[in-house]
């Protein structure tokens, strides 16, 4: 009947056009442009190097000898016969493993303290978050040494009440806890993003849950914690792959000793690289390297619905 009246009055359906292919095309075009620069630098300095080091990983290259094509004999060698690998993934763990939360802890105690409205705070905050500006830098990691050195100024301040100092960087027991307090003390971005997640949890909660009753301790527990959980798992991420990473510290100022204590996993892959030009074996190292970093991030994703805690969340998370 519609169609009927719609013939009869001379008039026809109104049907959507499509749209035109030339108009979708240009502003393909014009994406890709604008992404051009970052889409060059990607491929050019990220992609090509990666999957020219995955080649490399599968040749006996010596970079002064021609490539010769060896299969996974590289990381036959690495995982049944070089107990340096095994040495230097055990120094890395180590450090990883105390770095990590003692970086995290101090980050976030800090940006408690500087999420107060006193007088100055935006100048303590800034100077405290400079040192990180600077932290991985040589500059820093030779002043480190001279701090812990025999006849450094910690050994001094020990001095001053009575106790007796030591070579904290040439004791094997205490040179890889150096290099995890330098670690800690580069907490500056991870303190700037705790920072930014205090200042989104309304004061609403803490006003409610003091009339409930609850002290500074209960709030911590109930309120800061589950609602900066999403932000303490982006920092975790971030500190647990720079950690592995780790090496200007370990090669400046110990450079992998007393005893190899501080022979860090990276220190070890630059080592095969540069100082004995086994470019293919290193690249072999560098994707065990970065299989280990995955399988480390994908197990703190995988446990973090057990403590990651969001505002909304699927109906089917919050029966489980």
């Amino acid at each position: 009947m519609n169609r009927t009246a719609a013939v009869t009055s001379g008039t026809a359906p109104k049907v959507k056009k499509p749209r035109s292919l030339n108009r979708s095309w240009k502003t393909s075009v014009a994406g890709y442009l604008f992404i051009s620069p970052w889409l060059i630098g990607f491929l050019g300095l990220t992609a090509y190097p990666m999957f020219l080091s995955l080649y490399y990983s599968f040749t006996d290259y010596t970079l002064l000898e021609p490539i010769n094509w060896v299969g996974t004999r590289n990381y036959e060698r690495i995982f049944m016969n070089d107990p340096k690998f095994v040495q230097s993934v055990g120094v890395t763990f180590k450090y990883v493993i105390a770095s990590v939360p003692v970086k995290l802890i101090a980050a976030l105690l800090v940006a408690m303290v500087l999420n107060r409205a006193v007088r100055g705070i935006t100048f303590y905050r800034t100077a405290i978050y400079f040192p990180s500006l600077i932290g991985g830098s040589i500059a820093v990691s030779l002043l480190w040494r001279n701090i812990f050195g025999v006849d450094g100024i910690f050994n001094k301040i020990l001095a001053v009440f009575g106790i007796e100092g030591k070579g904290w960087i040439t004791s094997p027991d205490s040179a890889l806890w150096t290099l995890i307090l330098l670690a800690a003390w580069q907490f500056g971005s991870t303190m700037v993003i705790f920072l930014a997640g205090l200042k989104q949890i309304p004061n609403d909660l803490y006003e409610a849950s003091s009339v409930d009753g609850a002290n500074r301790f209960v709030q911590f527990f109930r309120i800061t914690l589950p609602m900066l959980s999403p932000i303490m798992y982006f920092n975790l991420i971030m500190a647990v792959i720079n950690s592995f990473q780790m090496f200007t510290s370990a090669f400046v100022i110990t450079n992998g000793g007393p005893v190899n204590s501080t022979y860090v996993y990276a220190l070890y892959l630059y080592e095969r690289a540069f100082s004995r030009y086994q470019l293919g074996y290193s690249s072999a190292l560098a994707w065990i390297m970065l299989v280990i970093i995955v399988i480390a991030a994908l197990i703190i994703a995988g446990t973090s619905r057990y403590w990651v805690f969001y505002e909304t969340e699927p109906e089917g998370r919050k029966q489980k």
